[in-house]
């Protein structure tokens, strides 16, 4: 990578930081930031600043360690970059990660209510079902164990009172499946305010999933798990 193509990717980091605090999705020290680079080390955020403030002077370079290879001085890499390195070490194709604590799906995290649900067009295509991820320390090897399992068929979690998370083979994608989790959180609140959500029939989503390579749609994140577990079984009646 280019010193150019370098500078590049720290000033994306920057502007996915300061659009996650002007959405509110952050508040103080919240969120965090990381993108794999291609002789396989890492930029991550650092600890201790707000996401408005991140400049790419700050951006730390680390190895799958953990260690880090280049940072100015006083600053560390995020506390929570232990479940960063999982997704990598998971994930060939997870290029990014981002998280965050946009305030309507953590919301759902925060009730424990997963969002296995079919009821939008855009998040069936791009995000698919998010599951909600047991409870971990942040900062400790409870987190990382505790998404492991859910990494191999999803791109996007809620983590058990405490956020969100998302990767992507980009930091675009990445940031993008973050904003769409948040809006579609929006809509399920308002809509079961309205008096409750009205899903999406099962024919038209295979429909929409079988779309997703039409629109470039690429990761793990699969058709929803209760739409799946209510399909009949082969040779039995509907």
């Amino acid at each position: 990578m280019t010193k150019e193509e370098l500078n590049g990717v720290k000033e994306q980091i920057c502007d996915v930081c300061h659009k996650m605090w002007q959405q509110g999705w952050v508040a103080a020290n919240d969120g965090n930031v990381s993108v794999r680079l291609g002789d396989g080390t890492f930029l991550a955020t650092p600890t201790g600043i707000s996401k408005s403030f991140i400049t790419p002077d700050k951006l730390v370079r680390i190895d799958g360690l953990g260690t880090v290879l280049e940072a100015e001085e006083g600053y560390k890499p995020s506390s929570e970059i232990k479940m960063h390195l999982c997704c990598y070490q998971e994930r060939d194709d997870v290029g990014a990660v981002v998280h965050a604590h946009p305030p309507t799906a953590t919301g759902f995290a925060v009730a424990h209510l997963d969002m296995d649900r079919y009821t939008m067009i855009e998040s069936i295509i791009a995000v698919g079902s998010v599951p909600v991820t047991p409870y971990g320390t942040p900062s400790t090897e409870e987190v990382p164990n505790a998404i492991r399992p859910y990494l191999q068929e999803h791109d996007v979690m809620l983590l058990e009172n405490h956020g969100a998370l998302t990767v992507g083979a980009d930091l675009i994608t990445a940031y993008y499946r973050m904003e769409t989790l948040e809006l579609w959180a929006k809509i399920s609140l308002v809509a079961h305010l309205l008096g409750g959500e009205k899903e999406i029939s099962k024919e038209n989503i295979d429909r929409l999933i079988s779309m997703r390579s039409q629109y470039k749609v690429t990761g793990r994140h699969p058709g929803f798990k209760r739409y799946r577990k209510e399909e009949p079984e082969q040779g039995k009646e509907d």
